[in-house]
């Protein structure tokens, strides 16, 4: 195989704040592996609150450049766990080399991904649209901007109940919280049953990711469902959730890609629990992944390409009813810009 990279930002189209902190453009890792001419695409934003970078990702892959390309494709789940043992702990470049292995495997067979799972597409969940924080105002200019059947709406701050009054005032959509982490017990207790007296829908993460005790606390007083984002990453948390929350984010570059991302699914199924796919404001390239695998949850959060002012790939359709196309492309099912590892 041949393995490229390239490091890019792409720029949002509004400053992006969560309770962790403000962002103007998202860093971002693309890979291409191709064999035989045949190339397919992976990507991995960088997240600061993982301690990943986009520099740290393109070193180690120089390291391992070799052993990889001379690593012999014959499924992408041999692969995974090729790169599994080969970089421990580094989920988010693992991310991007499996959503590249499935897409060229796609091409190679002539199929598209959910085809080769066996995954109808039926019942696929819309995305929500998500709105960072700011002042109230501001967050309502946003909203008319963009109207949309579901909001996500990042809080985590103090102000949280004024703003979602003001944006509750200016819709009927649905709308989701995701606090980040960003609450003590006390306020989530105080703020949730007031949330829901605004229509608000679920909440992600309201406490510190491994406050088990307090989550549990909250798990049997909540009034809302509540779902694990920080405090899901990989494949051992699934179980580690079950009991502290009602559904979990799984989200591909955390967990570490597709492959871990569908066992996942899997046990969360299991365990009775409710599934959101979530990104990471990625391009169209890792928001198509997740499309493939969206008749399988229940809630999906691929807005990435539509918080973005560039993209790097075209073939993703977003519908104003929050509906997203199935590709049915070969593999990802979307097409590269020309020049993008140039």
């Amino acid at each position: 195989m041949i393995l490229r990279h390239k490091e890019m930002e792409l720029p949002f189209r509004h400053p992006f704040t969560i309770s962790k902190g403000t962002k103007t453009v998202q860093p971002d890792l693309f890979v291409s592996l191709e064999w035989r001419g045949v190339a397919g695409y992976g990507e991995a934003p960088a997240i600061t609150y993982y301690n990943t970078t986009t520099a740290g990702m393109a070193d180690m892959l120089q390291q391992k450049k070799a052993e990889i390309e001379r690593f012999a494709m014959t499924s992408p789940d041999r692969f995974w766990h090729f790169l599994h043992h080969l970089m421990p702990g580094r989920s988010f470049l693992t991310c991007a080399l499996d959503i590249a292995a499935w897409d060229l495997q796609g091409k190679l067979l002539k199929k598209p991904l959910h085809e080769i799972w066996g995954i109808k597409p039926v019942n696929m969940p819309v995305t929500d649209y998500t709105i960072g924080i700011d002042s109230p105002e501001r967050m309502v200019d946003k909203m008319l901007e963009k109207p949309w059947p579901v909001y996500k709406i990042k809080v985590g701050t103090p102000g949280d109940l004024d703003r979602l009054e003001a944006l509750r005032r200016h819709t009927d959509s649905a709308i989701r919280v995701d606090a980040n982490g960003g609450w003590t017990l006390q306020e989530a207790l105080d703020k949730i049953p007031r949330m829901k007296d605004l229509g608000v829908e679920l909440v992600e993460q309201p406490l510190a990711k491994d406050d088990w005790a307090g989550m549990k606390m909250l798990f049997d007083k909540s009034p809302l469902p509540l779902y694990a984002d920080e405090s899901c990453v990989g494949e051992e948390d699934v179980d580690k959730c079950h009991g502290h929350f009602h559904g979990i984010n799984i989200k591909l570059t955390k967990c570490g890609g597709i492959t871990p991302a569908r066992r996942m699914i899997r046990r969360a199924r299991e365990l009775d629990m409710k599934i959101m796919l979530g990104c990471m404001n990625e391009s169209s390239i890792g928001s198509a992944a997740m499309v493939h695998l969206s008749p399988l949850v229940d809630h999906l959060d691929a807005d990435g390409p539509l918080l973005l002012s560039e993209d790097v790939a075209t073939g993703l359709r977003y519908h104003d009813d929050g509906h997203i196309d199935m590709p049915n492309g070969f593999g990802l099912g979307v097409d590269v810009k020309s020049g993008l590892f140039d």
